[in-house]
């Protein structure tokens, strides 16, 4: 992902003031999602069958768009090098499998894993914003953003207020992504909806575009802390919305399926949706991520399947 550059967050920063001014019109225009529908054809994506040279294909841009994930209480800066070094290279046996997006850490891990990645390519992530609940006044919210940022990430992953999003209370949402989005400075933002407390897709697409609105250059589906997390039916609902806001405004948005998904099957199942929404521009890591812990291997195992005529065995890989 390219750093942000002080022409494209100026216009970020007038596409913004400019949306704050119509918010209640934007998203007074936000349209009912027809749950029967929505479900229905996730189903049918789900489902859809592609052949061996197009799922190698899939199989190898999914490692490509995965942020390899650690997010536990017991996490020690051995574990992190150590994930950073699967991140960096996945199957150490065979070179031609690419690295991961980014690695995904706590904000007290950054300056491990950045040492750890120096020169890999892959970048570092960071969770903020008091995550995961989201439940701490705004100024320890954005010292806790400064801190990430200035330690090196180049990603946060911040969650929203859900608490205040179902009260109703959209502009205090909106005026802390923004406020967050700006002390984010070059560093990309993905703003995590935590689609398992919105309780609606009406609720998941008001989010989604609300949280595009105030600068989000990602939307996320989960903190992998609540269940449900991802689900295919949910990402649909997201990425409508982010077609949508991107016809009505021109502005190019990412999307981060997070939590749950485990087998090459669901994520080439996303991809699939992927592609069927919003095209082929939109199938890079530049643009779309997996939030995964336990992903990888399963992809890595069905890569060498698909190849070779056989399965590694689960224990083939190293667990994370």
């Amino acid at each position: 992902m390219t750093a942000t550059t002080p022409a494209r967050a100026n216009q970020r920063r007038d596409l913004i003031s400019k949306q704050h001014r119509h918010l209640g019109s934007l998203l007074a225009r936000v349209s009912a999602v027809d749950a029967v529908g929505v479900e229905e054809r996730a189903a049918s994506l789900a489902k859809r069958s592609i052949k061996r040279e197009s799922k190698l294909w899939a199989l190898d841009m999914a490692i490509r768009m995965m942020d390899l994930t650690t997010l536990e209480g017991k996490d020690t800066p051995g574990k992190v090098r150590a994930l950073a070094g699967k991140a960096r290279r996945p199957d150490p046996t065979d070179p031609s499998i690419p690295h991961v997006a980014a690695l995904c850490v706590y904000p007290n891990m950054i300056p491990t894993a950045v040492e750890a990645l120096r020169g890999s390519g892959v970048k570092v992530a960071a969770v903020a914003t008091y995550f995961p609940s989201g439940q701490a006044p705004l100024e320890i919210k954005l010292a806790d953003v400064r801190s990430a940022v200035e330690a090196g990430a180049d990603e946060i992953d911040m969650v929203i207020d859900r608490g205040a999003f179902l009260a109703g209370d959209y502009a205090s949402v909106y005026d802390e992504i923004v406020a967050v989005a700006e002390t984010c400075g070059d560093a990309h933002l993905k703003v995590i909806l935590e689609t398992g407390e919105l309780e609606t897709y009406d609720n998941v697409r008001r989010a989604s575009v609300l949280a595009m609105a105030a600068g989000a250059d990602f939307i996320k589906t989960s903190t992998g802390k609540i269940q449900p997390a991802a689900t295919l039916p949910v990402t649909l609902v997201m990425l409508e919305a982010i077609r949508d806001f991107h016809a009505q405004t021109g502005r190019v948005v990412g999307m981060k399926s997070a939590g749950g998904i485990r087998t090459a099957k669901e994520a080439i199942g996303y991809l699939t949706t992927l592609y069927e929404t919003l095209g082929p521009r939109w199938m890079t890591p530049d643009l779309y991520r997996f939030g995964a812990s336990s992903l990888l291997n399963d992809v890595l195992m069905q890569i060498r399947k698909e190849r070779t005529g056989r399965y590694s065995g689960g224990d083939y890989f190293t667990l994370d």
